[in-house]
């Protein structure tokens, strides 16, 4: 007699059932089949695995010995048959239901996934609330979601729900009018905007909590107004109405531009929610690696994401293969020709329009940033196509 898996899987249910009777009825066997297929299985060892006792099962010494060498084989094999039918399922035209806080990267995500699962019918539900979509997830209506969540105040995992880190610490721009007098310097100070008109959706999960806090560690107390309407709020902020926090990866608008926050005041962490017991789990490295490629994509597109990124390093979100690469500018760390080296955080309006960063930062990144962030040769960049229409205002809790 030859053993193989299913007799391993046999040894390992009497040990954690503790009897032969109780691991029968957990393997859908009779008592005597089951004592009957150890003794073959002994038979065929040479040797006691088990002893009888008035209190159940015992493994013996040699038992123990090949109980070690059974488990990993058996959990070995189930994960491969679990993986494998999950991508069966998804290959054969399965629906896969991912859900997003709203990000521009989510559209590179499907995209990615309808490549990686071509027979798959991909269902899209975006919610403004991360902690409603990961009850979804929890009861089954979504099986994967991306979501942000503010530092400082975690989000309610339901049980049964595990979280994959994406980007454990991502900072928050500001979106300005671009006449307001802050909207021509690299780098903004929250101090700075004391005056302004804050706009802040208080339904987004975390969101107004984390800026209340920003605004008390800077000792300030803004005006703030509440607009969850985005089409509502891109025309009060391109009407030099108000400012509002966004995220970096953020689609620059007409009328407005987009600037890093001094010292990173604000932040959240980027996470892949899915039940561990559902078919994405399993394949919870694939979907991982499409949503960082489609992130990264949109991350070094956005110019002041980018200029942020070869400050800091590129350890954070390394540029997308086959994607932009640092101009020589950024690369050299001097100033386009025909702009002033100035102060490192300012850019006039003589030197650059104020909807535009210049093409790299006048006290140049360190070596080590730029190595860090490693590309495809330099290459000139290309002037930014015609707008058409004004899109919506990216806001906080989405890409917009």
């Amino acid at each position: 007699m030859e053993l193989d898996v299913r007799h391993l899987r046999v040894l390992c249910a009497i040990a954690d059932a503790g009897s032969v009777r109780k691991a029968a009825l957990r393997l859908g066997m009779s008592q005597p089949s089951l004592t009957t297929q150890l003794r073959r299985i002994e038979n065929a060892i040479g040797g006691r695995l088990f002893t009888r006792e008035r209190t159940g099962s015992r493994p013996t010494a040699l038992g123990r010995s090949v109980l070690c060498r059974a488990r990993p084989i058996v959990a070995d094999m189930a994960a491969l048959v679990s993986e494998a039918r999950s991508a069966a399922a998804l290959e054969g035209g399965a629906r896969l239901r991912i859900g997003s806080t709203a990000s521009r990267a989510v559209a590179g995500w499907v995209r990615r996934l309808r490549v990686r699962y071509p027979g798959a019918e991909a269902g899209l539900h975006i919610d403004v609330s991360a902690n409603s979509l990961l009850q979804t997830v929890a009861d089954g209506q979504v099986d994967v979601a991306f979501v942000h969540e503010p530092e400082g105040f975690p989000l309610r995992f339901p049980p049964g729900v595990e979280q994959h880190v994406l980007v454990a610490r991502e900072p928050q721009f500001i979106a300005l009018p671009e006449t307001h007098p802050q909207a021509g310097r690299r780098v903004v100070d929250m101090a700075d905007l004391a005056d302004d008109q804050w706009i802040v959706d208080f339904t987004a999960d975390g969101e107004w909590a984390a800026t209340r806090r920003a605004f008390a560690t800077a000792g300030l107390d803004p005006r703030m107004v509440h607009v969850p309407d985005n089409t509502t709020a891109a025309a009060l902020i391109a009407g030099g109405e108000a400012v509002s926090v966004c995220q970096p990866v953020s689609q620059q608008r007409q009328g407005m531009v987009i600037r890093p926050l001094r010292d990173d005041p604000l932040a959240v962490r980027l996470l892949l929610a899915c039940r561990s017991d559902s078919p994405p789990a399993a394949e919870i490295g694939g979907l991982r690696a499409d949503l960082m490629a489609a992130y990264a994509e949109v991350a070094w597109a956005s110019p002041a994401y980018r200029w942020w990124l070869l400050r800091h390093g590129g350890a954070l979100l390394p540029p997308p293969e086959g994607g932009l690469a640092p101009s020589a500018a950024e690369r050299s760390g001097i100033p386009a020709p025909g702009r002033a080296g100035g102060h490192a955080d300012t850019a006039t309006t003589a030197e650059a329009p104020p909807n535009a960063l210049p093409d790299g930062p006048p006290d140049g990144p360190p070596e080590h940033v730029l190595a860090a962030a490693p590309g495809p040769p330099c290459a000139p960049r290309r002037p930014p196509a015609p707008r058409t229409a004004t899109p919506r205002v990216p806001r906080a809790r989405g890409g917009g």
